[in-house]
Formats: C-alpha cells, structure tokens, sequence
C-alpha cells in the first residue's frame, strides 16, 4: 500500500484524540497523493480538512498545524526549546563533495521510498548523525534535506534544553519528541553533544547520565520514519550507544581544492570579477572552512557596492582572504601596520606598493618605510615609487 506511513499516522492521531496530528499527516498525504498525479483523492482530502473546525483549517498543507503559540518551553527559563523554519530550495548553495552528496541522496530516497522499503523488509530508521569541523555545513545541508522534502525544520536547540532543575532536562526532551511526533517535519538536534556526552566521566553526575538515558529512550520512541537529523562539533565526545540510533552517519569534511573553487564561484555569483583566478584563490585558502570562504566573499561583494563597482575588486577580496587566515590562524594584527605588513608577506605580487597605498590611502613612501621596519620588506623597482 503506498502511503502507509501517512495512513498510520493519522489513524495515531486520531486514536490518541489529537486531531492537530491527524490533519497535519492529512495534509502531507494529500501533497503525496497529489505529487502522485491522484488530483481527485487528495481534492477529496483537502474538502474534509476545510470542513473540520477552523482551528484544523489551516493543516491542509504539510506542517500546516504548527503553532508558535503551542511551542514546548522550558519552565526555568520560559524559553521554547524548538525553532520551527520552513527552508526551500532556493535558499544559499551548498556545495558538498560527490562522496557525502551521493549519501545524502541515498538518505533522502530512503525516506521517500520507505513504504516500499518497508515492504520489501529493507527499510532503515530515518536517522542522521551529522559530524565535522565548525563551518562545515552541517546546519544548511539540514536545511537543504528540509527543502528537498517540503517539510518543515523543527531545529532542537540542545543548550536550552538543559535546566539546572532536577529532572527537567529530560522532561523538556520528553515534551520535544511529542511534539515533533505531531506533525510532518524533520527533527534537528543542533549541537547534539550537549545532550548526547559519553557517560562514565568522573566529571559526571547522575543526572547528565539520567539525559543521555532519556535521550535514547526518546529516540527509540520514534517511529522508524520519523525524520531525525543530529549534528555535532565534537563527535568524540558523543556516548557509543548514541551512534547505533543512527543509520546514516555523515562526516563533513573541510573543503578540498575543487570544493573551494566551486564554493568561490557560487559565493561571488553575479559580483565575481572576470579577471580572478579561482584556481588560484581555492589554492589559497586551504585553511578555510566553507562558512569562512562565505563570509569572505560576502564581504567584498559589500566593498563592490560600496564602491559603486560591478564587480569584486580583487585587491581587495584577497585582502579579506589574507585577514581571515590570519584569525584563523591565531596571527594577531593589532594595527593597520601590522595588516600591511601580513599582506606584502603573503603576496608580493598583489600587494606592491601602490596597491597598499590604494588600499590603506596612504602614500607609497609611507607604506615603504612601514615594510622598511619589518623583516620582510624587499625592494620594489623604482617604477612603484
């Protein structure tokens, strides 16, 4: 039977008298049933919803019966504990190497073919752990399996949900999983070791062990179709229990020499000067995460409007390159001296003297008695005097 999953879920909402869950699975089922060219069925769907009380009205599209009213919230602090966004696929690129875009696809057709997975007794749990380095994409490529599926982003944001009250963590991730169980959506545990940290640590207290406990148990409440998405910044850090819940397990590299080209590209878009070389910036920039390269190129997308100009000025864009790697690094630049004298030495070729001087809008006599008083000032030809 297709569809079963829908099917089962509204005849769940209905035998638990939450009528909320049961039109919000209706509304998905007659998206599907409509995506499927069976215009008359989910026609048939969508005319019972509109006769339902004007409060279920407004489930007729997938996710349709969230309510920022109804959020769960922690008590202590009366903040929710979820975000609900509603991501489409005309939001930002992101560019993934071939190897996690193909099991990101592989994810995403195990959840739109899952009743017929089922059937054939080889479906796996809808569950992600996504891992990596900070600025690797792990939140967007979130967004994006969101987008391709047309549901909504309930982004669990795992910081809030730790109380300092006893007990009350694992109560608000008992009232987060009931309430993404409501409706058509992917669940997104950001941050997911500041629930999920390995027990056993002398450093640890009953009740941390009591979360990593409740969030297993919460887990495993699930339904194997439910969407769950984890991510983390430190998966070391995670209890060895946590990765068998997940069936896909992805590692966001940092980007490699053809990603950060591709990334270049994307970023600069319509703004991106025809005379760079974006072989030569992705060689560049090797110490860059791809949310660093952005930021990069935003910001001088921003100089170009500043400056009136069509296009980047590359210049300055590999000074934004050069300033970046140095706080990624650890290079302190206290002073505008201190700057010059980091560009001259990463690129003699792109920062003469005159280039500085522009740049700065000081003198090139001045820019050359600042390089003079460092150790990597050479001698420029007398042209650029």
């Amino acid at each position: 039977m297709d569809f079963l999953s829908e099917v089962l879920k509204i005849i769940e909402g209905a035998t638990k008298a939450n009528a909320s869950m049961a039109s919000s699975y209706a509304g998905l089922l007659a998206d599907k049933l409509e995506k499927a060219g069976e215009f008359k069925q989910a026609r048939m769907i969508r005319e019972r919803l509109q006769r339902a009380p004007q409060a279920l009205a407004g489930a007729q599209r997938a996710g349709g019966g969230i309510s920022p009213n109804s959020l769960p919230v922690d008590s202590e602090s009366r903040l929710s504990t979820v975000d609900v966004s509603y991501p489409d696929l005309s939001e930002k690129q992101l560019v993934l190497p071939s190897a996690v875009e193909a099991r990101v696809n592989e994810f995403v057709v195990n959840i739109e073919r899952f009743d017929e997975f089922l059937r054939a007794d080889s479906a796996l749990p809808n569950r992600m752990l996504i891992y990596g380095n900070p600025g690797t994409g792990k939140t967007m490529l979130a967004r994006k399996i969101a987008g391709r599926l047309g549901i909504p982003l309930l982004t669990v944001r795992c910081d809030t949900l730790m109380s300092s009250m006893l007990g009350q963590t694992s109560k608000n991730l008992r009232q987060v999983f009931e309430y993404a169980t409501q409706l058509p959506c992917v669940i997104f545990l950001d941050e997911f070791d500041a629930l999920a940290s390995a027990r056993g640590n002398e450093r640890d207290i009953g009740e941390l062990q009591r979360v990593v406990i409740s969030l297993l148990q919460n887990i495993d409440s699930l339904s194997a179709e439910q969407i769950v998405i984890a991510s983390t910044n430190h998966e070391q850090l995670l209890d060895p229990a946590i990765w068998r819940r997940f069936s896909f397990c992805i590692s966001m590299p940092m980007p490699g020499l053809a990603q950060r080209e591709q990334i270049w590209k994307v970023k600069l878009h319509s703004m991106l000067n025809p005379a760079i070389n974006l072989h030569d910036l992705a060689k560049k920039s090797d110490l860059l995460s791809g949310s660093v390269i952005e930021q990069v190129c935003l910001d001088s997308r921003r100089d170009a409007v500043i400056d009136g100009e069509k296009y980047v000025n590359i210049a300055k864009l590999y000074r934004r390159l050069y300033v970046a790697i140095a706080l990624q690094t650890g290079k302190k630049l206290n002073s505008i001296e201190d700057e010059i004298i980091w560009l001259r030495a990463q690129d003699t070729k792109i920062f003469s003297l005159r280039t500085l001087a522009t740049l700065y809008k000081y003198s090139t006599r001045a820019i050359g008695n600042i390089l003079k008083e460092s150790e990597t000032y050479e001698p420029q030809r007398s042209t650029e005097h």
